[in-house]
């Protein structure tokens, strides 16, 4: 099979599926190398980019999708969606960061870091789809853990948590109390917002 044909193949599951697509899934379907797939997925890239294409492929895990590009957005949304766009308040936005920052995490270690319930927040957040219950965790009382998802991921504009930008050293002093190393003085970190105070919602 000609490369133009598998690439042809390709743009076609992408756009059809509406979806993610596994690498696996396109493997099984062309019986080609997944190198070879990657390779072509870049071509199909390079090619809506140097086009100025209104859509684009993006990695998403171990997937791929075809999805319009996010300057569209305001253009889009009325004609598929009347409802308000999503927002998510500061506290919101403090909880869904600890959660990518520490995949399957349970409720109750998410208010210990917040100091603060969390339950307002955790709803929102399974309510947008950006994080999910995991497994039950091996622990007494077998606490529900959380981590983020793939629709966290699209938003957010990453392929995987590993393009999470690093977190800011740290250290704990004397008083067990976290200090930020080399960026902020200790009286110049920032105290996060209690849940019913929280602030301005934020928009995705």
């Amino acid at each position: 099979m000609e490369k133009e044909n598998k690439k042809s193949i390709i743009e076609a599951i992408l756009f059809a599926s509406g979806k993610e697509v596994k690498l696996s899934q396109i493997v099984s379907i062309l019986d080609i190398e997944p190198k070879e797939i990657e390779e072509i997925i870049q071509m199909l890239k390079a090619e809506y980019e140097n086009q100025d294409r209104g859509f684009q492929i993006i990695k998403v895990g171990d997937a791929y999708q075809m999805v319009t590009k996010k300057e569209y957005y305001d253009y889009l949304y009325p004609i598929f969606d009347n409802r308000a766009k999503p927002s998510l308040s500061a506290a919101a936005m403090e909880t869904l960061s600890i959660i990518a920052y520490n995949p399957k995490i349970t409720r109750a270690e998410i208010e210990t870091v917040r100091g603060v319930a969390c339950d307002s927040s955790i709803y929102k957040l399974l309510e947008y789809g950006l994080i999910e219950e995991a497994e039950k965790l091996d622990l007494p009382g077998k606490p529900r853990a959380y981590r983020t998802t793939n629709e966290f991921l699209k938003t957010f504009g990453l392929s995987s948590l590993d393009e999470l930008p690093d977190l800011p050293r740290y250290k704990i002093d004397e008083n067990e109390q976290i200090v930020i190393d080399d960026l902020i003085e200790p009286n110049e970190v920032p105290i996060p917002e209690r849940e019913e105070n929280a602030g301005d919602n934020i928009k995705l």
